[in-house]
Formats: structure tokens, sequence, C-alpha cells
């Protein structure tokens, strides 16, 4: 089926949760993640978390896990409500059927 809605639909759904990630995404991840490295390296070198390179490793490592995650969420969940709605409009819409024009002989 040519020109479906769902898939033009599926694109802005994936631009408006990168642009809702950018406002609402980025600074949350970072910090929720930064706060999970934190106590994973207060877990494995003791608190209070030394500043040696490999503390500092983890801590940078997770902040960049908790942004991914907070990226994939919000791209993705957006992408499916643009998906879901596309699919929603195409199976309402008609499809138009071509008219036929009667021969009289």
């Amino acid at each position: 089926m040519k020109g479906r809605i769902s898939k033009k639909a599926t694109y802005v759904g994936a631009g408006i949760g990168l642009v809702l990630f950018a406002i609402f995404g980025l600074l949350p991840g970072s910090i929720l993640g930064g706060a999970m490295g934190l106590n994973i390296a207060g877990t494995l070198f003791g608190t209070p978390v030394s500043s040696g390179v490999l503390p500092r490793i983890i801590v940078g490592m997770s902040m960049l896990i908790g942004v991914m995650v907070a990226g994939i969420i919000f791209v993705v969940g957006c992408s499916l409500i643009g998906w879901l709605l596309g699919t929603l409009i195409d199976m309402l819409r008609v499809p138009k059927k071509p008219e036929v024009e009667e021969k009289v002989s």
C-alpha cells in the first residue's frame, strides 16, 4: 500500500521523541546514571569515593548508560505512539475505488 500514514507518523514520533529527550531527558538521565555510578563505585571502593581513575571511569560510563537509556525510552516510546496513531488512521481511511465506466453497445 503506497503512502501509508503509519510509516510517516512513526518518523514524526521519532523526531518528537528526540526533541523531548533533548529538553527533558538529557540532564535527568545523566544525573540518575551518575548517582548509580557513585553507588557502584562506593560499593567497590568504599565511601567516600576516591578521585582515582577507575571510580571516575565507572561514574562516567554509568552516566553515559543513563543518557542512552533515557534516549531510547523517549525515542522508542514516541515512535510507538506515532506508529499506533498512524495505524489507527490507516484503518479508518476508506480506500478509493477506481471508477469503471460502463460501455453502452
